[in-house]
Order: C-alpha cells, then structure tokens, then sequence
C-alpha cells in the first residue's frame, strides 16, 4: 500500500519542476492546503444534508403552503387490479403485444391503457411541493455561497488579473477565507452526490451525476495541488446561473408564470454568456496558456486541462437544451416541454381517445395541474446543478 501511495502521490507528476510535498507542508509561519484536510468534507457533508432536511421541513415547506404551491402530487390512476398487477409484478412500460391483450382482456382501447401506466408512473413521481421545497434549498444555497465567494474575491489580486493564479505558486499561503469556502463548497457537492439518488429523478441522471464527479475531483485535484486561486474563480462563476435557475424553478411551481418566464429567460442568458463566453476566454485561458507561461510543462497541468475541458463539454450539452427551450419561448410565447422533464404527459393526439371504450378519467398533461409556459424545462434541475 506504501508502494501505491507513493507512486500515485509522485512529485513529478503533480507538482512543477524542483517542488515537493515537503516544500508544501504547514508551518508555523504559513499554512498550505494539507491532503488530510479533505477529510472534513464528509462530516460536513453531512452536516449539510440535515441541515437541508431541516430547511425543507421547518422553513421551505411553510413557505410553499404560504404561496399555495400545489401539495399532490399527478392525478392518479384509477383502480384495477389487473393493471396494477402488470405494473408492479411485471413492467411498467408495456410493449405492443401486451398492451393488445390487456385490452382484451378488459374491454379498454390500447390508449386508455397507455394512459394509464402513464398516469400510474406519473404517480411515483414527486409532489410540486416537495420539487419547490428542494428548488428552495438549492436557490438559499447558492445565493449564500456566492455573496460569500464575491465577498471574498473581490479583495483579492486574481479576481482583477488571472496571471496571479499563479504568481509564486505553489508557494501560496492558505488564507482562512479560501480554506472556508472550499471545504463548504466540496462539501455541499459531496452531498449532492449522495442525495441525488433520493432527489426528484431527471432522464439526464447519468449526466448530472458525471458532473457531480467532475466537480468533486476537480476541487479535490486543485486542493491538495494548490490551485485553489483558479478554483474560487471556477465556483463562483458556477454559482451565479444557478441562482437564477432555482428562482424560476419557485415561481414555475407558485404559478407566477409571467415570472418564471422571465426568470428563465435570464437564467438562459446568464448561463451561455458566463458557460460559454467568460468561462473559456477567462478560465480556460489562463489555465491553458497563462499557467504554462508562468510555471512551464508538468503533468498535473494537463489533467487539470482535462477535467476543466470535459465541464466545458457539459456546458454545451446543457446550453443547447436552454437555447431550444429559449428560442419556442421567444417564438411561440412559452418554453416547452424538453427532454429531460421529471414527468410524463401525453401528446396531443394520444389526448383525444374515443369514449366508446375508455374509462372514466380526467388526464393530466405533466402533473402540475395543467401549467404550460417554462414547467416543462424548469422542472429539470440544469446546473445545479450543477457545477
């Protein structure tokens, strides 16, 4: 295990040309981001998440009963016995042939039946209430830490000019600000990596979770390596979209649709010119060229290039879906319904079913009681994600 240890930990490898991890160890006169201190992430973590539990049950959740924010959740599916036994014993996307001999055997057309398992899987799904009470976290979050990073960076010297990212490094003392805001942030993403397998699930899960990945390596990797200069400018310019997001997500989920309009429509904004206008001219830049420039070739430097290259990836991905959902708001005044919605609803045709053989039932169009505008893409949860 020694043996691992030191050939992962392998100073020519992390560390630039005639620096070691002796050089980089604390003292008395100045302090330096230790391995160890990464350890405090997972009580911390945790911390958060019942802090979160808290949040949603004793301040979020009043909030939305305040603003009258639906509680149920989708319609549900009216009882049968054989349906529900084909749902729960056997599938709950039923092909062609057995959706034939459902019908059959019940007297229903192939749609009602359809509409059924759709409504029936709509019913697992969460409750507005619960998706406004984790939109709320994540918006008081995220407001918080970046007042707290702007706050902090705005006294700094690399805020104003990136080449000193890298002004005498690695020989940069941790300043108890900095070691605050990284260990919060890595810790909220180690959170998210745990909750999001009990989060409101999206069809864009194994992205997200990537991302999470991502993020947590990227604040690990930059930690222990001492670039923890580039990386509060990486966070916080994160956190910004972010903000927004939640904010349209509550106003969706309160009804306020003009609102959730707007919000969406500056979230878009906000997202593309900081994702793909400020973060590759300004980060990528630096840690491309202005970093090689200052402290040559090392090859810590290019997976640090990597991880930020695949977030980039991430951020196209992710635009492309806001500009499609951006461009039908401008063009049909609302924001439709995209891909990676938390809920199913019905196309228009699959609507209109013929009454001689369907049950007697009220369909839902995406369990929220029927509201178009940006309900389908901001019940999606893009950055948040997102980082």
């Amino acid at each position: 295990m020694a043996g691992i240890l030191a050939w992962f930990w392998n100073e020519r490898f992390w560390l630039p040309h005639n620096v070691t991890w002796a050089d980089l160890q604390s003292t008395e006169e100045a302090a330096f981001p230790q391995a160890e201190d990464l350890y405090l992430a997972f009580p911390l973590a945790f911390c958060i998440f019942m802090i979160r539990l808290l949040f949603e049950r004793f301040i979020a959740k009043p909030c939305a009963l305040g603003l009258k924010v639906q509680a149920n959740g989708p319609q549900k599916a009216q009882p049968n016995a054989i349906l529900e036994k084909v749902f729960t014993a056997i599938t709950k996307h039923p092909d062609e042939k057995r959706l034939e001999g459902l019908s059959k055997q019940l007297d229903w057309d192939v749609r009602s039946i359809q509409r059924w398992f759709r409504q029936r899987r709509n019913q697992e799904k969460p409750s507005t209430l619960r998706k406004f009470c984790e939109s709320m976290w994540r918006f008081t979050f995220y407001l918080y830490i970046f007042t707290y990073g702007v706050r902090f960076l705005k006294k700094t010297p690399w805020l104003w000019n990136t080449r000193q990212c890298w002004s005498g490094y690695p020989y940069q003392p941790l300043m108890p600000d900095l070691h605050y805001y990284y260990m919060v942030e890595l810790s909220f993403y180690w959170s998210l990596m745990f909750s999001q397998f009990i989060d409101v699930k999206r069809k864009d899960f194994g992205i997200m979770f990537t991302h999470h990945i991502v993020a947590v390596t990227l604040i690990t990797f930059s930690y222990v390596t001492n670039l923890t200069r580039v990386g509060t400018l990486i966070l916080c310019l994160h956190d910004v979209a972010d903000i927004v997001l939640e904010a349209a997500k509550m106003a969706n989920y309160c009804k306020c649709q003009k609102l959730s309009d707007l919000l969406f429509l500056t979230f878009a904004f906000v997202f593309i010119v900081s994702r793909l206008g400020i973060y590759p001219l300004w980060i990528l830049n630096t840690t491309l060229f202005e970093l090689y420039e200052a402290l040559g070739n090392f090859p810590a430097l290019w997976v640090l290039n990597v991880l930020l290259i695949v977030l980039q990836i991430l951020h196209c991905f992710w635009s492309y879906l806001i500009i499609k959902a951006a461009y039908r708001a401008i063009s049909k005044g609302k924001v439709a319904k995209d891909a990676r919605s938390d809920v199913e609803s019905s196309s228009d045709e699959e609507e209109t079913v013929p009454r001689s053989k369907a049950p007697h039932s009220t369909v839902t169009t995406n369990g929220t009681s029927g509201a178009n505008g940006t309900n389908g893409y901001l019940t999606a949860a893009t950055s948040s994600e997102e980082h």
